[in-house]
């Protein structure tokens, strides 16, 4: 199972670079850096969110994840 640690993490990172692509497209959609930032900001809050709790869902359902001898999810 994957730490909480991590996936907060790869959230994180996701959507620095979420943010950096909707911003440029609010900007080329809007032709205003603070129309296209509001835009990006707000995207990004939600998508950050929606993302860390997918992942903890996800983190938590064995489905397809690989077993040890036990039947047990693995790390690995």
């Amino acid at each position: 199972m994957e730490s909480r640690r991590r996936s907060f993490a790869k959230a994180l990172s996701w959507q620095a670079l979420g943010l950096v692509s909707m911003s440029a497209l609010g900007y080329l959609f809007t032709g205003s850096f603070a129309s296209g930032g509001a835009l990006a900001l707000t995207s990004c809050a939600i998508g950050f969110l929606t993302y860390l709790v997918h992942e903890r869902i996800w983190a938590g359902i064995g489905w397809g994840a690989p077993k040890d001898s036990r039947g047990r999810i693995s790390d690995a």
